[in-house]
């Protein structure tokens, strides 16, 4: 169950409370964010196509299905061209689900994969985010970084609080519409890490 605090669901996702969250994958991205939301008292179940009892953290890995079932918000961190199959499965479990776009179908015309999940499960609430930066930026965030992110507004503030937890500002360039502006700064992260000399430790922010 999780942690009850203060604060409303539905519409307005408030987290005075620590939320149930899904993550999908247990590479680097999901494994370092679901560590993360764990530690700052989030309830975190992750799923993947092979359970294990040895998870991130020691944490026990379910089905896909499991994971999601009892979540309110789902983090989809894996291969880019993976989440259509994973969308098909289980679209129905996804409606009123904030669900997070971390993945990135690099080499393709559009890496996002927004029309894939709002065709799939047209009642979850869309949010790109944390797939413009290395997980290193997760783990260890730099002093000040933004993260850029787009979101339905019934997801904006589920975002806002997650991205908060991680130790990041959430820097917002409008609604899931938005995604392919927040895509726009992955080539420039490359290209900075490239300048850099392979240090995956580069971040950006806002100065007003």
């Amino acid at each position: 169950m999780a942690r009850d605090v203060a604060g409303m669901c539905g519409g307005g996702w408030w987290l005075g409370r620590g939320m149930q969250i899904a993550v999908i994958g247990t590479g680097n991205i999901g494994g370092t964010l679901g560590e993360r939301w764990r530690q700052a008292g989030h309830e975190v179940v992750y799923g993947s196509r092979r359970p294990t009892a040895d998870g991130p953290g020691r944490a026990a890995v379910v089905t896909v299905a499991e994971a999601i079932a009892g979540a309110e918000a789902v983090l989809f961190a894996v291969p880019g061209a993976a989440v259509g199959e994973l969308v098909a499965a289980n679209g129905a479990a996804l409606a009123g689900k904030v669900v997070i776009d971390a993945t990135n179908r690099i080499g393709e015309p559009v890496v996002n994969n927004r029309d894939v999940i709002v065709a799939g499960a047209p009642g979850a609430h869309y949010v790109r985010a944390f797939n413009t930066l290395g997980w290193e930026n997760f783990a260890q965030p730099l002093p000040d970084t933004d993260l850029f992110f787009a979101a339905d507004p019934d997801a904006r503030a589920t975002a806002e609080a997650l991205i908060t937890a991680v130790g990041l500002r959430p820097a917002y360039l409008g609604g899931g519409e938005a995604a392919t502006t927040v895509d726009s700064l992955l080539p420039l992260w490359f290209a900075l890490v490239k300048q850099h000399g392979g240090n995956r430790k580069v971040a950006l922010r806002v100065i007003d």
